[in-house]
């Protein structure tokens, strides 16, 4: 475990956290979040304190199993524990941390990340660095955990987040428990809470719910209707669904651009216009549970992994549903790139570019360059092989060159190598 140079004041790279059980009560109306953090982990080396990730709410009580001795102090980022006895390497820690606040976004290079009051409701977009502003965390990607999610919300709101699902109702209030068994990067973790309805769509073998505002129904439901086409083609062509189920909420707001969670997607209203004018989008989104969410990157510079693979699946869905062709998608794409500045690193773009266009395109482009040198038959079963045998880990590029080499050879390895290390934007094969 490292901290991530792209986000070098996140994360401790002494532990890794094995399981987070979160238990949160949220009023809507005055924005005021009270919430129990109890975080099982493990040590990565001995250490006498660690640190969570934790921003703009403020830390009451912290407790270790088997410690009295064991105190904190908290600053405008970090909440830190002092152990009262040094805890060796391998060992497993338990840490319950109370807290409290109003939880608003944090400003980043990025943009403002993690909690944010919609008009009535709430959003959390927390990629790269926004989970620290409901929850304390070691926000880096490459620690992954389980979770619980006990969350407490007014009765008149839904609230969604990933995995299974119940809800109950205690003194007038609703109590929504979530139980997420995959390991999922703290970016992925979510909460959203509006007032929506909840439709359900049978996607193949796996449940699919979209949640929406009423008046948006009849768009909803026409700019989804080839959601299940769409999961059987990739399905075939990237394996088994990795989740139990897949959720869909659109927002009552307008949003900059759509997001993953880890079984989720969101939306805004201004993305659902009911003539599948963000078709292209909706494919992206439900790519990342396969790329991004399962096989998730274990450093940020290694983000192409995740976002190539999703931007190709907007070419591959295209093709599959009758429009462009992938080849003729990328033709168009490789065409606008030579046209751009050649000064982006795919395998290294800095965390001022990691969000780059370029590091989309030019990634699906490295995926297309490698099927068109290796033939589809392969191509397709490396991606199946890459899903698979990754899937709930934390991968970097290194891991993808050698399963290309394993599987195709050295030569089609210095192919995709040419395209992620060079800065030249190198010529479709």
């Amino acid at each position: 475990m490292t901290v991530d140079p792209y986000t070098p004041h996140s994360g401790d790279r002494r532990y890794g956290v094995l399981h987070y059980d979160l238990a949160i009560d949220y009023r809507v109306t005055t924005n005021r979040l009270v919430g129990t953090a109890t975080i099982r982990l493990r040590m990565q080396e001995s250490a006498a304190h660690i640190s969570f990730d934790l921003i703009g709410l403020k830390a009451t009580k912290v407790r270790v199993t088997g410690d009295r001795a064991a105190s904190f102090r908290q600053d405008d980022r970090r909440l830190k524990v002092i152990f009262g006895a040094e805890r060796a390497s391998g060992r497993e820690v338990t840490v319950s941390i109370d807290y409290t606040g109003a939880p608003g976004p944090r400003r980043t290079r990025w943009g403002l990340l993690g909690w944010e009051e919609l008009e009535d409701g709430v959003i959390v977009a927390s990629q790269p660095t926004g989970a620290p502003t409901w929850f304390p965390c070691n926000d880096i990607p490459s620690d992954k955990a389980t979770y619980r999610l006990a969350f407490t919300a007014d009765p008149e709101y839904t609230v969604v987040s990933g995995g299974a699902a119940t809800r109950s109702t205690q003194r007038g209030r609703t109590r929504w428990t979530f139980e997420q068994p995959v390991p999922t990067a703290t970016y992925l973790m979510t909460v959203q809470i509006g007032r929506y309805d909840d439709d359900r769509v049978a996607l193949g073998d796996t449940p699919g719910r979209l949640f929406h505002p009423r008046p948006l129904a009849a768009r909803v439901r026409a700019d989804f209707a080839d959601l299940p086409a769409m999961m059987s083609a990739f399905v075939e062509a990237f394996g088994p669904y990795p989740y139990e189920s897949y959720k869909v909420v659109i927002t009552p707001d307008a949003l900059e651009i759509p997001l993953e969670a880890q079984g989720m997607a969101i939306f805004g209203a201004n993305h659902i216009d009911g003539r599948g004018g963000s078709e292209r989008l909706i494919a992206h989104e439900l790519a990342h549970q396969w790329f991004g969410n399962s096989v998730g990157v274990a450093r940020w510079q290694d983000i192409w992994l995740n976002e190539g693979y999703a931007c190709y699946s907007e070419w591959l869905w295209s093709e599959a549903g009758g429009g462009a062709t992938a080849h003729a998608n990328a033709v168009e794409h490789h065409a606008r790139l030579r046209a751009l500045p050649h000064d982006l690193v795919l395998s290294d773009p800095g965390a001022d570019d990691m969000f780059d266009d370029r590091v989309y395109k030019r990634g699906a482009l490295t995926l297309h360059a490698l099927r068109l040198t290796v033939g589809d038959e392969l191509f397709f079963a490396l991606t199946r092989e890459w899903t698979s045998r990754f899937a709930g880990l934390a991968v970097t590029s290194d891991d993808f060159l050698g399963l290309v080499d394993e599987l195709a050879g050295g030569q089609a390895r210095e192919l995709v190598r040419s395209w992620i290390d060079e800065r030249a934007l190198p010529a479709l094969p």
